[in-house]
């Protein structure tokens, strides 16, 4: 079940190929959460590791929220991601497959809850991305021409 999208990472169907996803929680604190109801923050850059059997979201900037106590937030502090044992050891182990790594991709509303959807995916290298770009230019023209 899909709720209302708050953030995107723009750049991990580009960088990465995902296979898989999964929607997990995230430990945040009232303002972190107001704030990204108020889509403030991005997901450029981050990463999820498996560390000590727990995941941990890396890098995520949430900013702080403009009517809160700020004297003493990071924004861009580790989170804790909130999965079942069996969820995690699945990630885990398709993470450990060669060149596979856990991107997170989007955070989502689910009722009152906010959700970190986060893939497994392959890294691309620069000429796949060079390819990838050509093609969505080819498919546009074709399109276009189609049109008239």
């Amino acid at each position: 079940m899909q709720g209302m999208l708050l953030i995107k990472n723009k750049r991990a169907h580009f960088d990465y190929e995902i296979t898989d996803t999964i929607s997990c929680g995230v430990v945040l604190s009232g303002a972190e959460v107001k704030s990204l109801r108020a889509k403030m923050g991005s997901l450029t850059g981050s990463f999820v590791q498996i560390v000590d059997n727990k995941a941990i979201l890396l890098n995520a900037h949430i900013n702080p929220y403009p009517f809160a106590d700020n004297r003493d937030y990071d924004p861009n502090r580790t989170r804790t991601l909130l999965l079942r044992r069996r969820e995690l050891y699945a990630l885990r182990d398709k993470a450990a497959a060669k060149n596979y790594t856990l991107v997170p991709l989007s955070f989502e509303t689910s009722g009152k809850f906010i959700k970190l959807i986060v893939g497994v995916g392959k890294g691309r290298k620069q000429f796949e991305k060079r390819d990838k770009i050509k093609r969505r230019d080819l498919e546009r023209e074709q399109k276009q021409s189609n049109w008239y």
